[in-house]
């Protein structure tokens, strides 16, 4: 059985999820990350992240880390991570292609006495139901007699440069006593937080999808507050500040969910509870709801404009932000392309600006060119749609100098006061 000391580890996806992972433990043993993406290969080989997750200066302390792209170079390696994305498709279901494609790349370098562990998102049941069946057909080699398997849900909050990998408890878990004892282990050799060993699989993949789940579905009970609350000409924000005072009050606030956890990981659970003849009715509606907040954003601040009398018909409107939260570069899941689509659904001419994300991927991933920098004066509308720093900066003065004189400004996350907007959530 593989040691901690014999362990020779392969991280399999360098994204927001992975690269930490493997900088971290490459601080400690010998740690290959692998991506199928050469350019990031490339990027990481000169020290230099596009995430922003991990800053230069700890990148070249993981001295036992190399990156590569060729497979062949896994072959040596004798515990597997993988840590790619598991998003959902058109249809809002599962789409595990990602995760397949992994564990068949790990089946054609897999030998005995491996151990896989997977931290990707899943519906509980899907590492050993969808992943181990993979490995066992591309290997040759049996589960829990030739191989073994683990699950530790990643926990990595992008952008939050004080919950960091290490700091963050962890859950973990194993396919055999030994081999939960085993990852249980390998995770506290480099999270000080210290770690949680679930007593099965199944058990650490419904806990992961559990956490994101409850908090879309306390977001979709603040969205619906607000939807409320708004028909009641009442401020939001100040009604959340006044039931905040109570010591047990959960402090959400109201918003677009995207990103590659709480607008996804409910789909995983309540696919899974369809398959089992279960019709899961709160989740799916917390989904909806949230689901539906772009529209409803757009409705509001048409009604503001049809109010001043500005033209919805060919208006000018400018949304600041595209990444799903503040102060990252990270595009998954946003939701700020559904105001997009509804704003241009309705002929209005729509800049994207935002200085956090990459125009290229932007483009690649949903049509969009960012502008480089808004001019002055030329907006019906303005939407800020994330809370960037430079954004709050800004203020609402200078965000107005780039409308027209009769125009919206339309906040939905609470960056200015209610005086100093037009409108908000």
């Amino acid at each position: 059985m593989i040691t901690i000391e014999t362990a020779k580890l392969a991280i399999v996806g360098l994204g927001y999820v992975g690269l930490p992972l493997a900088v971290e433990f490459g601080k400690k043993m010998s740690v290959t990350g692998f991506d199928i993406v050469q350019a990031r290969i490339n990027e990481l080989e000169k020290g230099i992240d596009s995430t922003l997750e991990v800053e230069p200066e700890l990148l070249k302390q993981a001295v036992n880390l190399k990156f590569t792209s060729n497979l062949e170079k896994l072959k040596d390696c004798n515990v597997f991570i993988v840590t790619v994305p598991t998003p959902i498709d058109d249809h809002k279901r599962p789409d595990l292609t990602p995760l397949v494609k992994a564990s068949e790349s790990i089946g054609k370098v897999l030998k005995k006495n491996d151990v896989v562990i997977y931290e990707s998102t899943v519906y509980p049941g899907a590492t050993e139901e969808v992943c181990v069946p993979v490995l066992e057909k591309i290997s040759g080699l049996k589960f829990n007699s030739d191989f073994f398997a683990g699950y530790s849900p990643e926990r990595i909050n992008p952008g939050d440069k004080d919950h960091r990998v290490t700091n963050i408890l962890k859950v973990t878990s194993g396919s055999t006593p030994d081999i939960a004892e085993f990852v249980d282990q390998l995770y506290k050799s480099i999270i000080t937080a210290g770690t949680h060993k679930a007593s099965s699989i199944r058990v650490a993949e419904a806990a992961k999808v559990i956490e994101n789940t409850q908090r879309d579905l306390n977001i979709a009970l603040i969205n619906e507050l607000s939807i409320i609350f708004n028909k009641l000409g009442i401020d939001t924000e100040e009604v959340l500040l006044a039931a905040g005072t109570k010591w047990n009050f959960l402090p959400f606030r109201p918003g677009l969910v995207g990103g590659h956890c709480i607008g996804v990981d409910p789909y995983y659970l309540t696919y899974k509870a369809q398959e089992i003849g279960y019709h899961p009715e709160v989740i799916l509606a917390g989904r909806r709801i949230n689901d539906g907040m772009g529209a409803y954003v757009v409705s509001q601040l048409f009604k503001e404009m049809i109010k001043r009398r500005i033209h919805v018909d060919g208006a000018k409107v400018l949304i600041m932000g595209l990444t799903f939260k503040e102060n990252c570069p990270d595009l998954r899941n946003t939701r700020v392309v559904d105001m997009v689509k509804e704003l241009k659904s309705y002929n209005a001419k729509v800049d994207v600006y935002d200085p956090w994300v990459d125009p290229d991927e932007a483009m690649h991933e949903y049509g969009i060119k960012p502008i480089k920098k808004p001019e002055p004066g030329c907006y019906d509308a303005v939407i800020l749609a994330v809370a960037h720093h430079e954004f709050k900066q800004m203020g609402a003065a200078n965000i107005r100098k780039l409308c027209k004189p009769d125009h919206v400004l339309y906040d939905i996350k609470y960056v200015l006061t209610a005086a100093e907007a037009d409108g908000r959530l």
